[in-house]
């Protein structure tokens, strides 16, 4: 909303079923509600789709009779042939009488189709699965919200909410943070819904997208699912599942901007002690992530649990920061540390241990005298405390 001055459109993209429909919506609303004359296109419609696709300034057709300037909204820009050159044109002719905010299901199909001629035309917004305080919203639990609020603001503060706390937080690891699987009520039905996403969702990104064995795509994600925190070595990758190693790279581009999963590149300063290669695999929502292992027990119950709670760190870290901040540091001799934020305000370094009691201080000495200007922190997440919710990953900076 704060963009809407702004000449430039807005674009919003995001992984499917992350609610960028019902964004738009709610901005329409907002507009509508502050007297703004608006235009809602749902580029899914296939008349208008091919309308446009004919000619991108038949979009002008469609205003409504006023001398001020209209809101555009076009959800599912991806459809078109050629986005980029709709919003081109109706920029460089049409922008005093025209401001557009588009939706696209997938940064692959707005990165390939949105050109250089755009620059200086554009703003690009991320929609993410919801944070803990979003999903805490969504499901009515107000009284838990103003608690996490409360305990993520004030150091040194308790809460007697803290078991239903600890619940709703084992639920979001468990489940996720898709708006439709949160304001599911049954365990059974949200991962019903999960499975959809899946099979149905990916799917389409799969197809839009040109892959050609969709068998393989699924096999490559599975497999990724289950190495959560590891390295990824695309040799490995290729040999395990008889595809080329160019094949398995093309699929993880698709994956990264099809926001499934996100690659973290290593720091390093060192190039002959510190350099490797390769990035470490997570995924932006551990319900998918748990969808496509097959396994969505307890927490305690769970051989996982470590991996998917450095997972659910890196959630956070990636909601406050973004993924360029991120790094990973390993050395030749195998001392590694989880997460490394160099070039943010206040540097730091997080290690995430599930068990306070597997946090071995030195093993890490070699990190704390190469960079002793980059703080360490240990976040875990068993035994569960209020200082859980104080850590420096769930600080609202």
């Amino acid at each position: 909303m704060s963009h809407l001055p702004r000449k430039e459109f807005t674009i919003l993209t995001g992984a499917r079923q992350t609610g960028k429909s019902t964004l738009l919506r709610q901005m329409e609303k907002a507009c509508k509600e502050n007297g703004m004359p608006t235009l809602f296109l749902n580029l899914e419609q296939k008349p208008l789709l091919e309308d446009l696709n004919a000619s991108p300034l038949n979009l002008v057709r469609y205003l409504p009779q006023t001398d001020r300037k209209v809101i555009v909204f076009l959800d599912e820009v991806q459809y078109l042939d050629d986005p980029s050159n709709l919003l081109k044109l109706i920029f460089d002719e049409h922008a005093e009488q025209v401001k557009i905010i588009a939706s696209g299901s997938s940064a692959f199909y707005i990165d390939r189709k949105f050109k250089d001629s755009l620059a200086g035309r554009k703003r690009i917004f991320q929609l993410t699965a919801c944070s803990f305080a979003e999903y805490l919203e969504l499901k009515g639990k107000s009284d838990l919200l103003s608690e996490f609020n409360r305990l993520s603001t004030v150091t040194g503060s308790k809460s007697a909410s803290l078991p239903y706390l600890q619940m709703e937080w084992e639920e979001y690891m468990i489940y996720g943070g898709y708006p439709a699987i949160i304001l599911e009520g049954s365990f059974k039905e949200k991962i019903e819904r999960l499975k959809e996403i899946r099979d149905s969702y990916i799917k389409r990104d799969i197809q839009e997208s040109g892959i050609n064995s969709e068998q393989s795509f699924y096999m490559l994600l599975a497999l990724l699912a289950g190495q959560t925190g590891c390295l990824v070595n695309t040799n490995e990758l290729s040999s395990t599942l008889r595809i080329k190693h160019e094949t398995v790279s093309a699929y993880l581009s698709i994956m990264e901007k099809s926001f499934h999963i996100s690659l973290v590149r290593p720091f390093f300063r060192n190039l002959r002690k510190e350099l490797v290669k390769m990035p470490k695999i997570y995924f932006l929502d551990t319900g998918l992530r748990n969808c496509m292992v097959n396994n969505f027990q307890a927490l305690h119950q769970r051989p996982d649990r470590g991996e998917l709670w450095e997972n659910m760190v890196f959630k956070l870290l990636l909601d406050q920061h973004g993924k360029e901040e991120i790094y990973y540091w390993r050395t030749s001799a195998g001392n590694e540390v989880d997460f490394v934020l160099p070039s943010i305000a206040d540097p730091h370094a997080f290690e995430a241990k599930y068990d306070s009691g597997q946090v071995r201080h030195g093993k890490y000495k070699s990190f704390q005298s190469a960079y002793p200007e980059i703080p360490l922190s240990f976040v875990h997440l068993h035994p569960f405390r209020e200082t859980l919710f104080q850590s420096v990953p769930f600080s609202r900076g």
